[in-house]
């Protein structure tokens, strides 16, 4: 195993011995575009006089000194990733580390980036889960907190900000300054964070609680900066502020919160206490759907919980991630609902989140909530579905079960009793069990420790008038997930009454096992019955066939936004696991998505049209399914209100599944203005988008693409402009973007995916079956060669399962025989696109 993959055992036994005090940490950013200099003081105290190690990534290390002696021929205790120190002292250490740090072009550790706009150098840290030692040697777990003193030197005119206030820069020699930041509060290492370059923006405040002014600037590269609405961005914050002191009964705790967008990010955002950096997809140059602003709302509301669950009280190894995740999901949805103009929070929630705990319950791959990490290489495989979504819909019905008042309370004592400190699950649930009075374990048990999720399907019995005479509700597990749990939910009769169809009857049950009678319903009538009605429990559900032609004909008649989405949702699951053809699901979109008036919604399900019409499609139809779903699209996006958030949203779906000529003359002229729809610009982002699908159906070549550019040389039309040259439908661009990805290691993490993402752009998919020998082929090497994050990005992204069949599941499956040994990070992604290809083969088959 590398000595990069820090086990958990390997971290309880250092932490049974060793606890940190305090980091000294000076970093010189003017040696060059390609390393820094980097000195690492570390104070820590030893129960026991034995030896240990020093985390840390580096291609050069100088100097080790040990309670003031320097050590001999330190690159000989130094293997890339760990500094053996020898026997410790009992009591007080000290040891300094002086090495070079490498900036990395990946989105982990110290990730360095130039403007193509003005060449201006922008840097900024990715440290989770174990990235800091990038950029300072450590000891990286996050049970040994400390405080973390930083000293930057770097270009005079740079904006420097970090966990604590930025200071005032003092002159360091021609053109450079040194930031002598003021101590932190202890933390984790993997908080830590350094924003560097020039960033501008605004320079707000935010009003905690106490009547603090806190400093809160937003901001974003200067090219970038006249994007930002940072207006918006800290009356969203306020809001939180308001929301989580109240609930939490803890002012906010650290001195500063700068949300910062960033260039070239892996992720959303992360919650560096008070230095939160977010993607700068979230700085909207150009008109984008409410769906993608709520997402940004929500993901700045999530990453503020974390300052509490997360930053203040800290889990104290990696198998309690899903807790510090799936908390900040809930309580940003909680927030939203119930603070913020997004009043259907939870119904975006169902939508997305809870669909996407869905897949991922159904792979291959699933775990427990309650995951065993072993290693940090578990860790990084664990960053999925069931940490965050899974986990944050098992959290919520927890908070049914105890009562919101009984959890809240539980809560504040839980900040109370472990504040600067780390915990274990069982801090949380003894605090919980205090306030409800409710015995957790058997709850956890359920919940937590077992994978996979239940299906709930309607028994119903009618008369010859409709009239219920028996109603039942079965509940089945798969044989690999065997567990039947207990369910508290809703159960509603729909009727249609005029043109609407109308909640008539509304129950609340509980079930458990097998199959449970609801007495309650015998004598009810209703034209569409609906399990799980408010969506408190965790489990897909059916609908009847009599509730289903009810649903087809009058879906966009109900009025509450949530009770639609649950029964998409089940609509959705019957096509997945196939029982309801792909091309009914298409009707049923296609005959009420006119009704749907939640931005979000209409995003997923656009995005679940272009799977049935394309990957979930019986083969010898999908060109046709293909074509037709499209007309519709453009035929809504004509039919929108003008200017309006669903004519943007057809568009671009219209775009995206393109693929015949009449398509093509169709797209050329919007773009060249012998088209248009009423009330919509063509804007940069729009025009580009537009550009790759008339790449992808041959409409354009490179010189156009390259005209397009020109009009807009930034890192976005960079990204753009080489996913249109990958998209274009000859073998010589499908073979450069290869070459440029898999056979080059020079592209940066967004510009290799945007390759990446132009290679799936085909409306043939012959012109990329020839790759499927030399991806199985090529993995290994990958996997060695390149970092976590690049790794995934190539095996995740090209795995063939856009168009797969038969031969794809064969070759899968003699790869995994042929690697029985593969690190589970290696594997995982190859078990989960088989098993992606084998239900899309089981709903084709179901679709003839």
């Amino acid at each position: 195993m590398s000595s990069e993959n820090l086990t958990r055992d390997e971290a309880r036994d250092r932490a049974s011995f060793l606890q940190t005090d305090a980091y000294d940490v000076r970093l010189d950013l003017t040696t060059g575009p390609t390393t820094f200099r980097t000195e690492s003081t570390i104070r820590f105290t030893s129960t026991q006089a034995r030896s240990t190690f020093v985390d840390l990534i580096a291609p050069a290390i100088h100097e080790i000194e040990l309670n003031g002696v320097l050590l001999e021929d330190p690159a000989s205790r130094f293997d890339g990733a760990r500094v053996q120190l020898p026997e410790l002292a009992i009591g007080e250490n000290t040891v300094r580390i002086l090495a070079d740090g490498a900036y990395m072009n990946t989105g982990e550790g110290l990730h360095r980036f130039v403007d193509p706009v003005d060449d201006e150098v922008y840097l900024y840290t990715q440290f989770e889960v174990s990235d800091a030692r990038r950029m300072f040697a450590n000891f990286e777990q996050p049970d040994l907190k400390a405080e973390f003193t930083f000293t930057i030197t770097a270009p005079a005119h740079w904006r420097v900000i970090s966990i604590s206030p930025t200071p005032v820069p003092a002159p360091a020699g021609e053109g450079t300054a040194t930031w002598s930041f003021a101590p932190t509060p202890r933390i984790s290492t993997y908080l830590t964070a350094l924003i560097a370059g020039k960033y501008e923006g605004t320079e707000g405040t935010i009003r905690s609680r106490s009547g603090r002014e806190i400093p809160a600037g937003v901001f974003a590269r200067a090219s970038l900066a006249e994007h930002l609405d940072a207006d918006h961005i800290l009356a969203v914050t306020q809001q939180g502020f308001d929301f989580y002191e109240e609930k939490f009964d803890v002012d906010y705790p650290f001195p500063t919160y700068d949300q910062i967008f960033v260039p070239e990010y892996n992720m959303g955002a992360m919650e560096h206490p008070g230095a939160v950096t977010f993607v700068e997809a979230y700085v909207f140059r150009s008109e984008v759907s409410d769906a993608i602003r709520e997402r940004r709302d929500l993901t700045i509301l999530h990453e503020l919980a974390h300052m509490w669950f997360g930053d203040l009280v800290t889990m104290r190894w990696w198998d309690d991630l899903w807790l510090n995740e799936s908390f900040a999901e809930f309580a940003s949805t909680l927030c939203s609902a119930e603070a913020t103009s997004w009043t259907d929070s939870w119904t975006t929630f169902a939508g997305s989140e809870k669909a996407w705990a869905y897949r991922q319950d159904q792979l291959p791959s699933t775990h427990p909530i309650v995951a065993d990490m072993v290693d940090f290489d578990a860790v990084e495989t664990n960053f999925d579905g069931i940490t965050y979504a899974k986990g944050a819909s098992v959290l919520r019905q927890l908070v049914a079960y105890v009562g919101e008042e009984a959890f809240f309370e539980g809560l504040r004592a839980y900040f109370r009793a472990h504040a600067w400190g780390n915990t274990e699950l069982a801090d949380l649930l003894v605090e919980l069990e205090a306030t409800s009075g409710r015995d957790l374990r058997s709850w956890s048990a359920l919940w937590l420790e077992t994978a996979g999720v239940n299906l709930l399907r309607p028994v119903i019995e009618r008369d010859a008038d409709g009239t219920v005479t028996s109603f039942a509700i079965a509940q089945e597990a798969v044989p690999e997930h065997p567990t039947l749990r207990p369910h508290r939910l809703g159960v509603a009769g729909f009727t249609v009454q005029g043109d609407r169809l109308v909640r008539t009857t509304t129950v609340e049950v509980d079930i458990d096992g097998e199959l449970t009678q609801i007495p309650q319903l015998i004598g009810e009538r209703a034209d569409l019955w609906l399990l799980n009605d408010g969506d408190l429990a965790y489990a897909k559900i059916r609908l009847d066939a009599p509730s289903l032609e009810t649903a087809l004909a009058s879906l966009r008649t109900i009025e509450e936004p949530l009770a639609r989405t649950l029964i998409w949702s089940a609509a959705w699951d019957m096509v997945r696991d196939a029982e309801l053809p792909s091309r009914r699901f298409a009707e049923l979109v296609l005959a009420n998505i006119t009704g749907e008036d939640s931005s979000s919604v209409l995003r997923t399900l656009l995005g679940q049209l272009a799977t049935v019409s394309t990957a979930y499609a019986a083969p010898a139809e999908r060109p046709v399914r293909r074509a037709a779903a499209a007309d519709a699209l453009l035929a809504l996006a004509r039919e929108a209100a003008p200017g309006s958030d669903a004519q943007l949203q057809f568009l671009e779906a219209f775009a995206q599944l393109a693929s015949t000529p009449e398509h093509r003359d169709r797209i050329a002229a919007l773009l060249d203005g012998k088209d248009s729809l009423d009330g919509r610009t063509i804007d940069t982002d729009l025009r580009w988008k537009l550009v790759i699908s008339l790449a992808a159906v041959g409409g354009v070549d490179e010189a156009v693409i390259d005209s397009v550019l020109a009009e807009d040389d930034t890192q976005s039309g960079r990204k753009s402009a080489l996913t249109a040259r990958a998209a274009l439908p000859t073998e010589a661009a499908k073979a450069e973007a290869w070459a440029r990805t898999v056979s080059s290691d020079e592209l940066p993490n967004e510009s290799l995916t945007a390759v990446v993402q132009g290679f799936g752009r085909v409306v043939d998919p012959a012109l990329i079956a020839p790759y499927v020998e030399p991806y199985f082929a090529a993995l290994e090497l990958i996997w060695e060669q390149r970092s976590n994050e690049i790794a995934n990005r190539l095996i995740q992204g090209y795995f063939p399962d856009s168009f797969g069949d038969q031969d794809v599941i064969d070759a899968a499956d003699a790869w995994l025989a042929a690697h029985p040994q593969a690190p589970l990070g290696l594997r995982r992604p190859i078990l989960e696109g088989r098993d992606t290809v084998a239900r899309q083969l089981r709903v084709q088959a179901a679709d003839v």
